[in-house]
């Protein structure tokens, strides 16, 4: 039985260190533990990271200039705390409009 198949393999597939090496292949490519799908799925997520490090990196630059600026001038502190914290001074009245459109 096994030698009806054997006859019927191409010349090419008969010879053994051919079939080994795309055992060995077929073995790396789909059932090693680092095969080559998860290694291009981890290549794919190792991508997603650096793109999320890259904006995060953006982002503590941006927030550091703010909190330096924050820190060093007056009227940058005055603008933050009547903005973020509605806070007025004494003797006026503060209105907030808020557009429907945003």
């Amino acid at each position: 039985m096994l030698k009806e198949y054997y006859d019927k393999l191409p010349p090419i597939l008969k010879n053994k260190f051919i079939l080994v090496t795309l055992i060995l292949i077929v073995w790396v490519a789909f059932f090693d533990s680092n095969n080559w799908i998860k290694q291009a799925k981890l290549k794919s997520e190792i991508e997603d990271l650096k793109e999320q490090k890259n904006y995060y990196q953006d982002e503590i630059e941006k927030d550091s200039v703010a909190l330096f600026d924050l820190t060093n001038n007056q009227e940058t502190q005055e603008k933050f705390a009547r903005e973020k914290y509605l806070m007025k001074k004494e003797n006026e009245d503060v209105i907030v409009i808020i557009n429907s459109d945003e």
